[in-house]
C-alpha cells in the first residue's frame, strides 16, 4: 500500500541513500509512536526518550517541535496505526559529510490475539545490569532480538523471553514484562539494562494509583513458577495476557484485565 513518508520534514518516496549509516552500519536511534484517532499517544514522553538516545549517538536532531510536526503529520495520514521516527547518521562512507536523516511515517499496526506465549530464549548480547556507552537508548540494531523471537517461534511460540546468560530474566524483544506474584507486581529494574519502556511507565503509575504494590528488582526465570498472572507491555501490545511462558500456563487474571481497563481510560482520556 502507499504511504506518505516524511525524510527530514519533505514528501518523500521513502527511499534513503545506500551508503545511509542506517543500511550499513545500523548506527541511528528510532521511536514508535501509537496514533489514537490522528492523535498520538505520549508524544512528549517518546521525544525525550528519542533526544535521550541521539545524545548518547552524538546526533543532533532538529528542533522538537518540527520533529512534532512530522509526527502529527504522519499521524494524520494513519490516524489509528504506528508513527515511526527513525534517525541516522547520513552517509557511512569515510570521508563524506555526516548529515542526519530523520524519517518520520505511520502505517496500520495492531497488537493481534489477546494473549502471548512467550519461550524463553537465552541474551548474551544484553548489558544485564553492566553500564556502557549505549545503556537506555533505543537503537536501531534489533538483529539479536528478532534472532531470539524468531527461534522462540520456532519453538512453538509466539516471541520471545530475554533471559540473561544466568537466567535472569529481562524483557521482550519488544516489550516490557511483569507478573504478579500475590498480589504484588514484579517487573526487572531499569539497572538490568532493559528499556525505558513508555508504557511500563504508564501502567506502573496507574497500579501505583490503584494501590497495587509494585517491586522491580532481578529474578531468575523460576520466579515464574509462583506467578498468578503475567503480562506483555508495550505501545503496541498497551497490556497484553501472556498465557504461556516455556512449559509453564497462565490465566488473564484480575490484575491485568484491571491495568488493560485503565490504560484504555488513560489512552481515551488523552486524545
Amino acid at each position: 500500500m502507499s504511504r506518505k513518508v516524511w525524510v527530514n520534514g519533505a514528501l518523500s518516496d521513502g527511499r534513503i541513500d545506500v551508503t545511509d549509516s542506517s543500511v550499513l552500519r545500523g548506527d541511528g536511534c528510532f521511536e514508535v509512536m501509537r496514533a489514537y484517532e490522528g492523535r498520538v499517544f505520549a508524544a512528549v514522553d517518546h521525544l525525550d526518550r528519542l533526544e535521550k538516545s541521539a545524545r548518547k549517538l552524538e546526533i543532533a536532531l532538529p528542533p522538537r517541535e518540527i520533529l512534532l510536526s512530522w509526527i502529527e503529520a504522519a499521524a494524520g495520514d494513519e490516524p489509528n496505526g504506528a508513527v515511526r521516527v527513525v534517525v541516522t547518521r547520513g552517509s557511512a562512507l569515510p570521508g563524506e559529510q555526516q548529515d542526519p536523516v530523520v524519517v518520520v511515517f505511520a502505517h496500520q499496526w495492531s497488537r493481534g490475539s489477546e494473549t502471548v506465549t512467550l519461550g524463553p530464549v537465552r541474551a548474551p548480547w544484553h548489558g544485564a545490569g553492566e553500564d556502557w556507552e549505549l545503556s537506555g537508548a533505543k537503537v536501531l540494531s534489533y538483529a539479536p532480538n528478532l534472532s531470539a523471537t524468531r527461534a522462540a517461534k520456532a519453538d512453538g511460540f509466539d516471541d520471545a523471553l530475554l533471559v540473561s546468560t544466568g537466567g535472569v530474566v529481562l524483557e521482550g524483544p519488544t516489550f516490557s514484562v511483569a507478573w504478579v506474584c500475590d498480589g504484588v507486581i514484579e517487573t526487572p529494574a531499569l539497572s538490568l539494562g532493559i528499556l525505558d519502556s513508555i508504557t511500563r511507565r504508564h501502567v506502573l503509575g496507574l497500579a501505583t494509583g490503584e494501590g497495587i504494590v509494585i517491586a522491580e528488582g532481578s529474578w531468575n526465570l523460576s520466579r515464574l513458577q509462583i506467578a498468578d498472572e503475567v503480562m506483555a507491555w508495550s505501545t503496541i501490545r498497551e497490556v497484553q495476557a501472556v498465557s504461556k511462558v516455556g512449559s509453564l500456563d497462565f490465566e488473564p487474571g484480575p490484575v491485568t484485565r484491571g491495568l488493560s481497563g485503565s490504560y484504555a481510560q488513560l489512552v481515551g482520556s488523552a486524545i
